[in-house]
């Protein structure tokens, strides 16, 4: 024999149909206690290898140590002398717009328009980056201008992890 059961009935142990205001009554209120929720703090992480976060936000170039050469990938070779001797430099936080451009066509997802630029950081270091923080029109980007090291964030995961990117603004 097939019994139909209510969405506003359950089965109860021994198999008896009772009402589901039943099976409510019979539940004593749940307690809560306070706890006290401690504040963890965000982790960030660096969208590329050569940013650094702590003390404060800078880049990292690796500094050929015969040619003072700069990169900001690996190398295990000098582009510029051939030499093998690498050092980690840290590069100035100031520069100057040498060149830009105004991207009005991007990726799908990528809000347009942006500026891509080059900087010369006052080290001599080239640094390409979007300048960030400006309107992106002719008027107010010009070459020459100076800038200084910018991070801001790209998103975060479901952990809370924060990836974080850098840009050069208006100084």
């Amino acid at each position: 024999m097939a019994v139909a059961i209510s969405p506003k009935s359950f089965i109860a142990p021994g198999g008896a149909i009772r009402p589901r205001d039943a099976l409510a009554a019979n539940r004593p209120e749940p307690e809560f206690e306070a706890v006290a929720f401690k504040t963890v703090p965000a982790v960030r992480v660096p969208l590329v290898s050569y940013l650094r976060l702590e003390p404060e936000p800078h880049l990292v170039a690796t500094e050929c140590v015969s040619c003072r050469a700069r990169y900001f990938d690996r190398r295990n070779a000098c582009a510029r002398c051939g030499q093998t001797g690498f050092q980690e430099t840290r590069v100035e936080d100031s520069g100057e717009l040498r060149a830009f451009s105004i991207v009005h066509r991007a990726a799908p997802g990528i809000p347009v328009p942006f500026v891509s630029a080059i900087v010369q950081t006052g080290d001599g270091t080239w640094v390409r980056s979007n300048v960030v923080n400006c309107d992106p029109t002719p008027e107010a980007v010009e070459l020459g201008m100076a800038v200084k090291l910018t991070t801001y964030s790209i998103g975060a995961d479901d952990d809370g992890t924060e990836a974080v990117a850098f840009g050069y603004e208006p100084a």
